[in-house]
This record gives structure tokens, C-alpha cells and sequence, in this order.
């Protein structure tokens, strides 16, 4: 019998080491100030889920991070609005890193924070901290997506909320983890409309679990988390249309046959067609349901300039490059109104 001798082939596959979570960390310190100011964010959106609060959370920004100096920008202005309708809207500033593709193309700033496809990730990972770093110093809250498991460590001290995209909203791994991450995680539901993939995610999500992840140490742990309270509900429409409504919400309640989570409303993606400009008409419905809904916040696609554009060896200053976005001009404008409104309704209120 001939014995049988298996050879392994060089792999071509490039690996490049990159510093560890707790390593970054040391590197751009988070200073005591700083993780108290977090800490009393992530309490008041706590309090606006559970109603105890009842300003209006709003989450905006550019759909993803391209340009820290363009972003740093945008919170700035965001910052100066903020203090003129702090009594009736808390923003949070949506500071996304990553960016899912249904298929390939820039993976978003984390990955590839100089745009060309080197994949510089360490550098990515260095910016990207250093960015939300500047954020929190200005006052402002940050929002991000949860995309890859592995890049939760080295930024789960500096996120006051956090999302789960329509595509991973089913995803166990995605649930574990947000069992574990010590602010709220709102759940999108599914691309097809799916409400119930959402709430079984909320339900999950809600739990104790074990799990295999990465540890401060970049060492692969067995991670034993406690449950997230705050999970809960984003509609962002889907392929065949919008559920931004108080009717498509009544026929949720009705089909989902039970109470509801806190609700957050996506203006963009399925709910506005996809189409950044009729964000401001979906938020002013919104608005005027809102004392039937009891939505407690709503998410902007809005950076400096209008719409979006290729990644190209010349860009528009401010403007995104993933999807379209509102400009600072209709979005601060869009706020002002939303912010009269919300005035006039409690003035009807008390009257």
C-alpha cells in the first residue's frame, strides 16, 4: 500500500498584524471626563426609549465617514443647533465606519480610510478612533453600525447607541454581541419588510448568552454577556416600499400581536425611496403622528452638501460617497421646523 503524502501549497493570502483592542485604546486614551460624559449619554437614551425623556432622539450624519475634517465639520454645526432645541430634541451624531455592500466596493473608512484600496487598515483603525475622540470632546453623542464582530472591541467605550442593519438583523453572532455591548442597539427590520426578524432579533438580543469572541487581548474568549434592556425596534421600509406611517404601524401592532419595543424611524433607505430629498417629508409625517405612535426617534441621511458621489481623484468637499444625503442647509432648516412643531404640540397639550 502506497502511502499517501498531502502537501500544503504556499498560500498567497496576505495577513497583516494590527494592534489590539486594549493597545489602541492605551494609545488614544479615554480620559474620566470623557467616559462620565458617555455614560450620562447613553442614560438619557435610555430614558427617551423608555419614555422618561421626551425629547425626540435624532440620529444623523453622513451615511458613512469619509472625510474626518468634513465630518468634524458637520458636528460642529450640529453642536451650535443643539444648544437652540436642546429641550425638545437630543442629537446623536451618526458617525458610521463601516459600510455593508450587497455585493463589493468601498467597505468604508475603517478599511480604507485613504480611498484608493490599500486597505490600510491599522491606520483606519487609528483614524477612526481618533475621529469619535474629537466627536465626544465637542459634547456630541456617537452612533455606529455594528457590522464586523471583531471591530466592537476597540470602540465599545466611546458609542453612546448603536444599529443593526437590515442584512444582519437576523445574524446570531450580531445578536450575541448586542447582548454584550454596554449601550441600546436598535434592530432594523429585514430588506423584505420583515418585522418579525427584527423582534426575534429584540427578543434575543434581550438575553443572557455565551459566546465565542475576542477578548481586549485579541485573544479568542468565551464572552458571557448579560442581556441588552434597551434593544430595540428600527422600520426603515423596505425594497416594495415605506412603514413610516401610523397606518403601516397600526398593521405592525396588529400583526405582531403583542407590545411593540420603543420605536426609531429610518427617514431614509426603503422609507424614502432611496431618495435623500424626500427625507424631510417623511419626518414632518412623522412628527405630526408622533403623539399616536409615540416613535421615540427618527435617523437622517445628511452630511454638508446634497447627494453623493464617486470616489474619484477629485471630490466635492462634503459631500458623501455611499448614499445620497440632505445638506446642512435643508437638514438645519428641516430641524428648526421639526422642533416648531414639536413646541406647538405641547403648547396644545397644556392648553
Amino acid at each position: 500500500m502506497n502511502a499517501t503524502v498531502n502537501t500544503l501549497e504556499k498560500s498567497t493570502v496576505k495577513e497583516f498584524i494590527l494592534s489590539l483592542p486594549f493597545q489602541l485604546k492605551q494609545q488614544i486614551q479615554l480620559p474620566v471626563y470623557l467616559a462620565e460624559q458617555i455614560k450620562n449619554q447613553r442614560q438619557t437614551i435610555e430614558h427617551i426609549l423608555n419614555g422618561q425623556d421626551k425629547r425626540l432622539m435624532i440620529i444623523t450624519g453622513p451615511c458613512s465617514v469619509h472625510d474626518p475634517i468634513a465630518t468634524l465639520e458637520y458636528a460642529e454645526k450640529l453642536l451650535e443647533l443643539q444648544q437652540k432645541v436642546s429641550d425638545k430634541i437630543f442629537f446623536v451624531m451618526r458617525a458610521y465606519i463601516e459600510k455593508p455592500r450587497t455585493t463589493v466596493g468601498w467597505k468604508g473608512f475603517l478599511y480604507d480610510p485613504h480611498l484608493d484600496g490599500s486597505s490600510d487598515m491599522q491606520k483606519g483603525l487609528e483614524q477612526s478612533r481618533d475621529l469619535y475622540f474629537k466627536i465626544i470632546e465637542m459634547g456630541l453623542p456617537i452612533a455606529s453600525e455594528i457590522l464586523s464582530p471583531m471591530a466592537t472591541a476597540y470602540f465599545d467605550d466611546l458609542l453612546a447607541w448603536g444599529a443593526i442593519g437590515a442584512r444582519t438583523s437576523e445574524s446570531q453572532i450580531h445578536r450575541e454581541i448586542s447582548s454584550h455591548m454596554p449601550y441600546s442597539i436598535g434592530f432594523k427590520n429585514g430588506t423584505d419588510g420583515s418585522i418579525q426578524i427584527a423582534l426575534d432579533a429584540i427578543s434575543s438580543a434581550s438575553r443572557p448568552h455565551q459566546f465565542m469572541g475576542l477578548s481586549q487581548s485579541g485573544l479568542p474568549a468565551l464572552i458571557e454577556s448579560e442581556g441588552n434592556p434597551n434593544a430595540h425596534l428600527i422600520l426603515r421600509g423596505s425594497n416594495s416600499g415605506p412603514n413610516y406611517t401610523l397606518a403601516d404601524i397600526n398593521k405592525i401592532r396588529e400583526k405582531a400581536k403583542t407590545e411593540l419595543p420603543a420605536l426609531i424611524i429610518d427617514c431614509s433607505h426603503g422609507n424614502s425611496f432611496k431618495n435623500p430629498l424626500l427625507q424631510p417629508e417623511v419626518l414632518h409625517t412623522i412628527i405630526h403622528e408622533r403623539p399616536f405612535t409615540h416613535v421615540r426617534g427618527v435617523m437622517l441621511e445628511s452630511f454638508l452638501v446634497d447627494g453623493n458621489q464617486k470616489i474619484a481623484a477629485e471630490m466635492m468637499y462634503g459631500q458623501s460617497v455611499t448614499d445620497g444625503c440632505l445638506g446642512w442647509e435643508k437638514t438645519e432648516q428641516l430641524f428648526l421646523d421639526v422642533y416648531q412643531t414639536l413646541v406647538n404640540q405641547e403648547l396644545k397639550l397644556t392648553a
